[in-house]
């Protein structure tokens, strides 16, 4: 997948939620035990405010209230932690894209546009870790995260390809779109405040209208 990964310091200043990093206690309770959730939180929460190099365990520690050591219990190293973070974040997304239910395409891409976009805003300090950070993963890390972002860029070309074959899509090029709509979706974490005029929802809409628009929806 060839959309936009860089650093976290690239974008405007990130502002973190506690609203967000008590969703992901909800979202992320497959991580067990409790302590290695919050460890997990409390480094998205850290790599998003300062990037991944200038983050250290003690800083991580720090953000979760317990002790630098703490972090050795539950992860090997700091990019542990990132990958991780990078693995949940990439299923999560590949589910919210593909949980849609509508079966016609227009309706079906809308939907998964509508639920991608607002996941990147109402996850954004975490979506900008998840996107933007991939560079310091190992080879081996990468490359797992690599094959979910396969998946995730193959389950919006199925969208739109499906839309060509029933004719109610006019596209030339069905893989430049798929890039097309998968960065604007996935810009929105890069720029999105909560102090913003529109909600996560309402981006959604929006965005659900401007790729109808794109592929020449009928």
């Amino acid at each position: 997948m060839r959309y936009r990964s860089g650093s976290c310091q690239g974008g405007p200043a990130v502002t973190t939620t506690s609203g967000e990093f008590a969703l992901l206690d909800e979202t992320w309770s497959s991580v067990t035990p409790p302590a290695a959730r919050r460890m997990l939180i409390a480094a998205a929460a850290a790599f998003s405010v300062r990037g991944y190099h200038a983050t250290t365990t003690r800083d991580i520690a720090a953000q979760a209230g317990m002790s630098p050591a703490a972090v050795y219990i539950h992860y090997r190293s700091k990019e542990e932690l990132l990958f991780q973070i990078s693995r949940i974040g990439h299923a999560t997304s590949l589910s919210v894209l593909t949980g849609v239910s509508e079966v016609d395409p227009v309706a079906r891409l809308a939907a998964a546009v509508r639920a991608f976009a607002s996941w990147h805003a109402e996850y954004h300090t975490t979506a900008r870790v998840v996107q933007y950070e991939l560079s310091a993963l190992t080879p081996e890390h990468l490359a797992e995260v690599v094959e979910l972002r396969r998946r995730i860029e193959a389950a919006v070309r199925d969208m739109v390809t499906a839309g060509v074959t029933a004719g109610v899509f006019d596209v030339p090029d069905v893989r430049g779109a798929t890039l097309a709509v998968l960065s604007l979706c996935i810009d929105v974490a890069r720029w999105y405040q909560p102090s913003g005029r529109r909600t996560p929802a309402e981006i959604g809409d929006l965005y659900a209208d401007l790729v109808l628009r794109m592929v020449g929806a009928t």
